[in-house]
């Protein structure tokens, strides 16, 4: 077996294809778009190569098949935050050979070693953790959109390589029809009525104040969490802009109290819907098949994130923001279901909020730790 960099076209083209190939038979996975994976390793159009690295490789057997790829990468803001220097190691894919995932696992831990790193975290994603980030170990249905899915036998490199958890990421599943449970219900409504409460949702007229909103609300409500990182307005501009062909600007909504941003949910409908079939690419024709599925709509949503200052987390106001959402949705007689991805299981609070709506477990991935020997 060969570990090859990605150098070329030709290298780019088979680190794409490797997956098209590990999946041929998994009814259930949903090619990512080639685009989206390729903006990760773009120097020019992904932020984060402002403060880190990247580097990917393919891995080829005697006979010159591609079995195999993996990335790693360097997150210069958060690779000292830890007990160690901890880089990352992502978008791995393999035949089921453990000698095949450990050569791959060695060749991230080599480059990441070189460049003073103690200990690699995997599978997780060169940018924001809304997508491409973290090993699914349960729930092994077709994925929304941004979600990783992978063979249930990874588990096994991973864990016997020497990888650990660091925490579970924990996706729940809303009945959208279903009524949300009275106690609920009243809360929400109770809160929507206070005076100084006001909802509104998102305008693409007026982006840069919502984005500008959002950071706020973000920046202050998940700072007391282990190795937070500011997000920047200009990483949340290239998401938003990544997410604006499919965005249905009543599903994200925020909060104010008394005019001043509180709290935030951002909902999209579900892509890979739209998306299913084909196999990574967005063509003329993929562009057209794009544009009526949009335009028939999907029957699942997923909620990416959510925020909410600290002074006001125990004021009710996501309960209200479902509400304003639901009051959008139901109308509609389009949306099933609504997919609450993903959560920490260090969040407690927003755990409880999953539970408070009635939602039901759906997936759980695994973010894991390989500290180096």
């Amino acid at each position: 077996m060969t570990i090859v960099p990605v150098s070329d076209k030709q290298t780019q083209k088979d680190f794409l294809n490797v997956a098209r190939f590990i999946y041929k038979d998994d009814g259930n996975w949903i090619c990512p778009l080639d685009q989206d994976i390729e903006l990760v390793f773009n120097k020019e159009k992904n932020p984060f190569f402002n403060h880190g690295k990247c580097t990917r490789w393919i891995l080829k057997d005697d006979q010159g098949q591609t079995i195999g790829r993996v990335a790693a990468f360097i997150n210069e803001k958060k690779a000292y935050n830890y007990e160690q220097p901890t880089g990352g190691m992502g978008f791995f894919e393999c035949i089921n050979s453990e000698k095949a995932a450990y050569l791959l696992f060695d060749t991230a831990q080599s480059w990441l070693k070189e460049r003073g790193m103690k200990a690699m975290d995997g599978p997780i994603n060169f940018g924001e953790n809304d997508s491409f980030w973290g090993l699914l170990i349960e729930g092994f249905i077709p994925p929304s959109y941004g979600m990783n899915y992978n063979p249930e036998y990874y588990y096994d490199f991973f864990k016997n390589y020497g990888f650990e958890k660091e925490y579970e990421q924990i996706t729940n599943h809303l009945a959208v029809r279903k009524p949300f449970p009275e106690r609920f219900t009243k809360i929400a409504n109770w809160v929507a009525g206070k005076a100084g409460y006001t909802f509104e949702h998102f305008s693409k007229k007026n982006a840069q104040k919502y984005v500008s909103d959002l950071m706020e609300i973000y920046n202050d409500g998940w700072q007391d969490f282990e190795n937070f990182v500011p997000i920047k307005k200009e990483t949340l501009l290239e998401s938003f802009k990544k997410m604006e062909t499919i965005m249905d600007e009543k599903l994200i909504w925020f909060a104010y109290v008394n005019g001043e941003p509180a709290s935030f949910v951002v909902i999209i409908p579900d892509a890979n819907q739209m998306i299913k079939g084909f196999n990574g690419k967005l063509g003329l024709v993929e562009k057209l098949k794009f544009v009526y599925k949009r335009w028939i709509g999907v029957n699942r949503m997923r909620a990416i994130v959510m925020g909410t200052k600290r002074a006001y987390q125990k004021h009710g106001l996501e309960s209200a923001l479902f509400i304003k959402l639901k009051e959008y949705v139901l109308p509609m007689n389009q949306y099933d279901e609504l997919e609450l991805s993903w959560v920490g299981d260090f969040n407690d609070k927003m755990l409880a909020i999953h539970q408070a709506t009635g939602a039901t477990f759906g997936k759980r991935h695994l973010t894991l730790r390989k500290i180096f020997s």
